[in-house]
């Protein structure tokens, strides 16, 4: 079927909206009209090739929209049913069987490489292939094509055209506090860089019931906002060592931190500032061969450095645990969001890039 797509074609290049071919679903595939798909920094990463997939490419994955066909094999969801995408994995392996899907082996292969796992494309352009199936999507067009391993049924009393991002960067950041870190009532917490990740993990601190939510940041912009979503304190590193005034604030320094930048000195500065037996989770990702230095007299005092991908959440469970705290007014992730149509995706890329918008969502 035809359908309309941003179609990244050279390194760094723009977006461009064109017709683009539609593969018909699969017996085991589900035919999503799209209704908003979040901007995330990882669909930047792909377009400047640091994510090597092949071009030209359709990216974008944090889609939420309607069921309009699914495959014979499908029993997940039905026509007219509302859903989120979210990240794709095997489900066999032992990481997948254990409930820990982020940790999927197979999920770079899965996901970034621009093909179904049986190596065909989803999309075709003038009969040349266009790489598709992005995280199991490719939603920065009018319709995507998703399996029961990538879609999640949500309620039909909230609204679907922001619900996106939870498929990624929002589950990212407050599951990296509800599902990774888990801090306990009354807790302190540090997060490094108030992007849309740090945001959600802040809207997460709060909802967890934390004492005390630092947010560091060098946007002084951001740092405010910050504050309105619940942050106790705010920091700017170019004003203050933050390690210094984590210790001040929290006196023997913080039970848990979160590195959201993937700068090495960042990753420091988190692992420093806690206390005896505190831990740092580690979401930021950095360039392979990043190397980051600690001091082993720190980790010896009992400090632990946890990696966390996509949150450590199984989207099935998590996305509707997020939509049920919202509907409660308890994580209203809505405050970080603003709406662009599709053909403004150029913009909606240059505002997140420039720190003017939190989490954009562009809509067909």
């Amino acid at each position: 079927m035809k359908i309309t797509a941003a179609v990244v074609h050279e390194k760094s290049g723009p977006f461009r909206l064109e017709s683009v071919e539609l593969d018909e679903p699969r017996e085991d595939e589900i035919l999503v009209r799209i209704v908003g798909c979040g901007v995330c920094h990882t669909d930047l990463v792909a377009r400047d090739q640091h994510l090597p997939v092949p071009l030209p490419a359709v990216f974008g994955h944090e889609g939420s929209g309607v069921v309009e066909r699914v495959g014979s094999r499908v029993t997940k969801v039905q026509p007219g049913d509302h859903v989120v995408m979210s990240y794709l994995t095997c489900g066999t392996c032992p990481s997948c069987l254990k409930g820990m899907p982020s940790h999927c082996p197979s999920f770079l292969p899965l996901n970034v490489a621009g093909v179904r796992p049986d190596g065909t494309t989803t999309l075709s352009q003038n009969g040349a292939p266009v790489r598709g199936s992005f995280f199991g999507q490719s939603s920065f067009a009018t319709y995507a094509l998703a399996r029961e391993r990538n879609v999640v049924k949500v309620s039909k009393e909230v609204p679907l055209e922001i619900l996106g991002p939870l498929g990624c960067g929002v589950q990212t950041g407050a599951g990296g506090v509800l599902n990774s870190l888990k801090p306990p009532v009354g807790s302190s917490i540090v997060v490094f860089g108030a992007g849309s990740v740090g945001m959600s993990a802040v809207l997460a601190a709060q909802a967890a019931g934390c004492a005390v939510i630092i947010a560091v940041d060098i946007q002084p912009e951001r740092l405010r906002q910050a504050a309105q979503l619940g942050a106790t304190h705010t920091l700017n590193p170019k004003d203050r060592n933050p390690v210094e005034e984590i210790r001040r604030i929290t006196g023997i320094g913080a039970d848990y931190s979160l590195e959201c930048t993937a700068l090495p000195q960042v990753l420091r500065q988190a692992v420093d500032c806690l206390r005896v037996g505190g831990t740092c989770g580690l979401i930021g990702v950095a360039a392979p061969g990043v190397e980051v230095a600690l001091e082993m007299a720190t980790l010896l005092d009992g400090r632990t450095i946890k990696g966390i991908v996509e949150g450590d959440s199984n989207p099935d469970i998590f996305i509707p645990q997020l939509i049920e705290l919202y509907r409660q007014g308890k994580f209203p992730f809505d405050r970080l969001i603003r709406t662009y149509s599709l053909d403004q995706i150029n913009q909606a890329v240059e505002d997140s890039e420039k720190g003017r918008v939190l989490k954009a969502i562009v809509r067909p």
